[in-house]
């Protein structure tokens, strides 16, 4: 008796060491994020603390001159609103998309996941390119629709907010697709046929049960979405045509070209705040919805 009480203690020594070998497997990937994105922010903070290009002079003065000036509220607004269209057109066309992957024939699947994940497999200057010879005014589109005689003259399709949001919308497709494609696969489908057995239709079935379960997986491609729109420089400027000023753009002519980096910084420090704002609400309704699923 006495021999297994002892034994006991040093069979479960080992489980009590292994939060300290997982911390030891974590400390790589904690290194990388200490050095590769906490420091950098802290850095992009301190340049924003500067008054003068030669950061010689600290003080509040870059924020108080961004959030003075009605021109930074109306870039900051006009970039928030071009992530929340993207974001919507993603949802409108992404979740019938996830949909019907998770109903279709694993033949169709794999056709499906294949054109998913096609704009993820090419460049983004060649996929924003690609959108210019759509949308130019000897484009694709305008030259289809002059041929069938239905315009007169080319439309005005390139360098106009509804095209960013539209190329930006297909680049980050994959973003909103995936997540809701691994939610809705692990529904149970006896849920469905339990709730049509019930007497509910399909899009009452869908409605209560499908969509309240897979909105982890929306709300996850939404804060994907959301932050790859806001940020995509490449895609707002090339489409955008420099017409249409978000707050990419704008970091970088302040950046780049007056050789303001107190102030650039200040501009990345505001759109990194308002994104945090948006996901740390976006979170908590993650939150509410998991409640709600298994409450």
């Amino acid at each position: 008796m006495s021999a297994a009480v002892v034994a006991a203690p040093a069979a479960a020594a080992p489980i009590g060491r292994m939060p300290q070998r997982d911390a030891l497997l974590a400390l790589p990937l904690a290194l990388f994020f200490v050095v590769f994105v906490a420091l950098p922010l802290l850095m992009l903070a301190f340049v924003s603390l500067h008054q003068d290009s030669q950061l010689t002079t600290r003080g509040l003065d870059q924020y108080l001159k961004f959030f003075g000036d009605a021109f930074n509220w109306r870039v900051l607004g006009n970039t928030l609103l071009l992530g929340a269209q993207v974001t919507l057109l993603t949802v409108l066309i992404g979740y019938p998309l996830a949909y019907l992957y998770s109903v279709s024939s694993r033949r169709v699947q794999q056709l499906l996941i294949f054109l998913i994940l096609l704009p993820l497999l090419t460049s983004a200057v060649v996929r924003t390119f690609a959108w210019i010879v759509i949308l130019g005014r000897q484009g694709i589109i305008n030259s289809a629709l002059l041929d069938l005689g239905w315009i007169e003259a080319p439309l005005k399709l390139l360098y106009t907010p509804g095209a960013v949001a539209v190329a930006l919308a297909q680049i980050e497709m994959a973003l909103m697709v995936l997540p809701l494609i691994t939610a809705l696969g692990n529904i149970d489908p006896n849920l469905a046929h339990a709730s049509r057995a019930l007497g509910a239709g399909r899009w009452r079935t869908f409605v209560q049960v499908t969509l309240p379960l897979s909105m982890p997986g929306l709300l996850a491609g939404c804060l994907l979405v959301f932050a790859a729109a806001v940020s995509a420089f490449v895609t707002q400027t090339l489409v955008g045509g420099g017409q249409q000023l978000f707050m990419p753009y704008y970091m970088y002519q302040q950046a780049v070209q007056a050789n303001n980096y107190p102030f650039a910084a200040t501009i990345a420090m505001a759109l990194l705040v308002s994104v945090l704002v948006i996901v740390t609400f976006v979170n908590l309704l993650g939150r509410r919805s998991k409640g709600f699923v298994h409450g």
